[in-house]
């Protein structure tokens, strides 16, 4: 059962097509139409539906934006489902609703079921949804690395597995180098630094900062350089509040308080008011008291004594130096934090040659390590490349290619320097030492041939469509959309294609923008994406052909004479050909 189908996309404003309504069946859909129709669009529009870039060039001239929406049956309780609800989506009666809006100022928009979000969540739903394969995967496939890619994917947890151990450990692995490196190679830089941390360490040790002295040095300095002013102030203040020893006459501040609290007193118990002011009298006599007693201990206790002030001056210049050398102006604070960082550096300089020994036997054993997960990967592809292969090779034999024989060269350079695997020291890497490349013998007695050497253009299709079909055995999306993966395909073979495709969509919706006749007539339905002009203004677009309709069509890609007799006989004999096969 598929459990994923695109069954409608509506493109507005998009390229040469002004407003069109994609309609798509759940099994094989063909995409035809003239060269230049547009029906690439199709594609491009999926493409932007399930997060590939935008490009504002894409948009109309003369329109604001493109959009392109779709509806797309995802049941509940499947991947797709659970991750659109985890980002607050709806499903419409089983379906998912998506929108991509591409302004003409390249600014970007996404919308899944009712609600904005980040484009790259539609990127992640097309890993569950949507393969997508055109020309440039085809000369994708040319690339060792997308071959070992291919690989690795078809192998499962064979490979995945060994692969996510050997990359952490191969990450580590170059941290550590990197240091071990940069340990033995700057040696003579780290000595130096070590030597300006020591000196550094030694001016704080010989002058001793404390937390905050330099604060507390500031105050009484301060203090010191005023002591004269300071003892006249407070010994005027003493005086005014409780009255001078040398002149009994003089009136003070404690005296006259005292005074006015004695008359309050007098007659306070005939008016609550009143004798509320006495009260508050009382503790303005009680704390004049208490104030001219510490003025009068303040004064005898007042240090006015130059050595101390000379004594505090100097050991604030030597605090400074030091605030000013390292503690960057902000304090003793900053000095003490600078000695504790400074100490645990050099105790990591000083032990360069234990830190030497301990990162040697680290990469000694990561590279025990890496050698082991490395022959692990290379035994798994190597398992995994002959099943492969053979899925590969007898995918190709129903696509007109008989006789071709696929296989793959798994092998590795030689490096002294590298890792072990097979008793060889070997090159390694970050997806570990294998140098992967798909060969292919497209007839008896032909040497296999790297693929990018060796096929032609409707070969490598076939290849690459075998390629997918094997990847719908061992890991299905729910729908495959192929942009002219039958380019440079025709006859036998274009036929064979289309039985393929018919025969992959009983399992899974395909979406095939073909120029093949012989494609187009295996399909369960068939789109025309047409083009139209007024003189100025050029649109395309999509329409549904049944019976008399599509006839014409296939007649038109058969022959380009929608009304040949000839190109029509040819053309009722393909539909009934591919609905008897079906």
């Amino acid at each position: 059962m598929v459990w994923g189908v695109l069954e409608e996309m509506r493109i507005r404003s998009l390229g040469v097509i002004d407003d069109a309504v994609v309609e798509l069946s759940p099994g094989f859909t063909a995409v035809t139409g003239e060269t230049g129709a547009g029906k690439t669009m199709v594609v491009t529009s999926l493409g932007l539906l399930l997060g590939g870039r935008a490009d504002p060039a894409l948009v109309r001239i003369g329109a604001a934006s493109a959009v392109v929406e779709g509806r797309i049956s995802v049941p509940p309780g499947t991947p797709a489902a659970l991750r659109a609800e985890e980002a607050g989506a709806e499903l419409d009666e089983g379906a998912l609703l998506v929108s991509r809006t591409v302004s003409a100022e390249g600014r970007s928009r996404a919308h899944l079921g009712g609600r904005s979000v980040p484009v790259g969540l539609l990127a992640e739903l097309a890993d569950e949804l949507v393969a997508v394969h055109g020309q440039t995967d085809q000369q994708g496939l040319l690339k060792p690395a997308r071959q070992r890619g291919a690989l690795d994917r078809y192998a499962g947890a064979a490979v995945s597995g060994p692969l996510a151990a050997y990359g952490e450990a191969y990450r580590r692995l170059r941290a550590v180098t990197a240091e071990l490196d940069e340990i033995t190679t700057r040696a003579a830089e780290r000595a130096q630094e070590a030597d300006l941390l020591r000196f550094g360490l030694d001016e704080i040790e010989a002058v001793a900062p404390l937390p905050g002295e330099d604060a507390e040095l500031a105050a009484e300095a301060d203090r010191l350089g005023h002591a004269e002013a300071l003892a006249s102030a407070a010994a005027l203040a003493h005086g005014a509040l409780a009255g001078s020893p040398e002149d009994p006459e003089s009136v003070d501040a404690t005296t006259l308080v005292a005074g006015a609290g004695r008359a309050l007193e007098a007659v306070r118990s005939h008016d609550p008011a009143l004798a509320a002011l006495a009260d508050r009298m009382g503790e303005i006599s009680i704390l004049l008291a208490d104030v001219a007693t510490e003025l009068a201990g303040y004064a005898d206790d007042l240090d006015a004594d130059p050595l101390r002030l000379a004594a505090v001056e100097e050991r604030r210049a030597a605090l400074t130096q030091l605030i000013r050398k390292y503690g960057d102006g902000e304090g003793t604070g900053a000095v003490l934090a600078w000695a504790e960082e400074s100490a645990a550096r050099l105790g990591e300089l000083d032990d360069d040659g234990g830190r030497i020994e301990e990162l040697t036997a680290e990469r000694d054993r990561l590279r025990d390590e890496l050698s082991a997960l490395a022959q692990r990967l290379t035994d798994a592809r190597t398992e995994a490349a002959d099943r492969f292969a053979a899925a590969v090779t007898a995918e190709l034999a129903s696509l007109a290619m008989p006789h071709a024989r696929v296989s793959f060269d798994i092998r590795q350079t030689e490096d002294p320097e590298g890792v072990e695997v097979g008793g060889r020291r070997v090159a390694y890497g970050p997806t570990g030492a294998d140098e992967v490349e798909l060969l292919l013998a497209p007839h008896p007695g032909a040497p296999p041939r790297p693929i990018a050497k060796g096929a032609s253009g409707g070969e490598l299709s076939r290849v690459m469509l075998a390629v997918e079909v094997v990847f719908a055995g061992v890991d299905p999306v729910p729908t495959y959309l192929f942009d002219e993966v039958d380019a440079g395909v025709g006859g036998k073979a274009a036929v064979e294609i289309g039985r393929r495709l018919a025969r992959l969509a009983r399992t899974a919706q395909v979406v095939v923008v073909t120029h093949l006749p012989q494609v187009a007539a295996f399909a369960d339905r068939q789109l025309l994406v047409e083009k139209t002009h007024d003189g100025s203004v050029t649109r395309s677009g999509v329409t549904v052909l049944e019976g008399e309709e599509r006839i014409r069509e296939l007649s038109r890609m058969l022959a380009g004479q929608e009304d040949s007799e000839t190109a029509r006989a040819h053309a009722e004999e393909l539909l009934a050909a591919a609905r008897a096969d079906g």
